[in-house]
């Protein structure tokens, strides 16, 4: 992982952010860790299906199927 990277996802830890994932799936939750693979822990995970949220908890996200990490906008 770049340091431009682990400066961005340091900066965000504690904030809700919003995954894509490789199988075109969303998750929103609320970043409390991540690694060197980009394998992070979500707390308070959500999945959006058919824009109904599905409620997960505390989730471990593999960075492999990771496409996208965005900061969530509230609301």
């Amino acid at each position: 992982m770049s340091d431009a990277a682990q400066r961005l996802l340091g900066e965000n830890l504690g904030q809700d952010v919003l995954v894509k994932l490789r199988s075109s799936e969303l998750v929103r939750g609320k970043l409390k860790g991540f690694d060197q693979h980009l394998n992070i822990v979500l707390e308070d995970a959500y999945e959006l299906v058919e824009n109904k949220p599905r409620r997960l908890g505390t989730v471990v996200i593999r960075g492999e199927n990771i496409v996208m990490i965005s900061p969530a906008t509230t609301g």
